[in-house]
C-alpha cells in the first residue's frame, strides 16, 4: 500500500489506536492531522510522532456539530485537502441500566455516533474532490449486546447501520467502511475496564480468554486494517463492518 502525498484526518488520534494508525499511515508516506481533544494531548502526539510537516495539529472535541466542524476544517485547511477519515474518536463509560443517566448516555452518542457523523458531512465537499475513502471505528459491542454497555452498544450499532446508510449515499465516488475491534491493548481497555473491576488481574485475564486466539490485539493491528480498508487495494470494498476480534463473534 502506498499512501505517497495523500492527506489523511484522524480523530482521537492522540492516544491507542488512533495514535497506531496516525503511525501507520506515516509509514506509508501520508500527511496525517492529529485530532484529540486538547491542545497539549495533540501536540504530545504529534513530537512522539515525530514532528515535521507532515503532521498537523487538528485539536478539539467530536461531541458537538460545531466542534467536528472546527476539526474538519482545522485539519483540511492545515493539509489542503483530504483523501481519508477515520473516524476513530470515542468514549466508553459501562454502567447498569439504574446508574446511566443523561449525562452518560448523551456523553457516548454524541462523541461515538453524532461526531462520527457529523465529521463526514464536514469532510463531504473535501471528499468528494478526491474520491476518498472513509474509515469508521465500531467495535464488537456494535455486533453484539453487552450486560452493563447499553449505551456503548447502543452508539457503536449505530455506526455500523451509519456505514452502510453513507456507503449507499456516497457511492460511488467514496467508499464508507468500520472496523469493529474486539479487546485491544489500550489505556481505554485498562482504565475503562480491568482497572475498574474488583480483581483487576481476573478482569485481564477474562479479556484474553474471552476470544478463541486467546490474546488481546495489538492497536497496530487494527491501524492496518483501517489503512487496508482505507487504501486503492479495497477499491471494490464498501459498506462493510469488519470484525477483528481473535474470533469472538465467530460463535460460542
Amino acid at each position: 500500500m502506498d499512501f505517497a502525498g495523500k492527506l489523511v484526518l484522524i480523530t482521537g488520534a492522540s492516544r491507542g489506536i488512533g495514535y497506531a494508525t496516525a503511525q501507520e499511515f506515516l509509514a506509508l508516506g501520508a500527511r496525517v492531522a492529529v485530532n484529540g481533544r486538547t491542545d497539549e494531548s495533540v501536540a504530545t502526539a504529534i513530537s512522539e510522532l515525530g514532528g515535521g510537516d507532515r503532521l498537523v495539529a487538528a485539536p478539539g472535541s467530536v461531541g458537538t456539530v460545531d466542534g467536528c466542524e472546527s476539526v474538519v476544517g482545522t485539519a483540511i485547511e492545515g493539509l489542503g485537502g483530504l483523501d481519508v477519515l477515520v473516524n476513530n474518536a470515542g468514549v466508553c463509560i459501562d454502567s447498569t441500566i439504574e446508574k446511566v443517566d443523561e449525562a452518560i448516555w448523551d456523553e457516548t452518542l454524541d462523541v461515538n455516533l453524532k461526531g462520527t457523523f457529523f465529521c463526514v458531512r464536514g469532510a463531504l465537499p473535501a471528499l468528494r474532490k478526491t474520491g476518498g475513502a472513509i474509515v469508521n471505528l465500531s467495535s464488537v459491542a456494535g455486533l453484539r449486546g453487552s450486560a452493563e454497555g447499553a449505551a456503548y452498544c447502543a452508539s457503536k450499532g449505530g455506526v455500523v447501520n451509519l456505514t452502510r446508510a453513507l456507503a449507499m449515499e456516497l457511492a460511488p465516488d467514496i467508499r464508507v467502511n468500520c472496523v469493529c475491534p474486539g479487546w485491544v491493548d489500550t489505556d481505554m481497555l485498562r482504565r475503562d475496564y480491568v482497572d475498574l473491576a474488583a480483581d483487576p488481574a481476573a478482569a485481564e485475564r477474562e479479556a484474553i480468554e474471552e476470544a478463541p486466539l486467546k490474546r488481546v490485539a495489538s492497536p497496530g493491528e487494527i491501524a492496518k486494517a483501517i489503512t487496508y480498508l482505507a487504501s486503492h487495494d479495497a477499491r471494490f470494498i464498501t459498506g462493510v463492518a469488519f470484525p477483528i476480534d481473535g474470533g469472538v463473534t465467530a460463535g460460542y
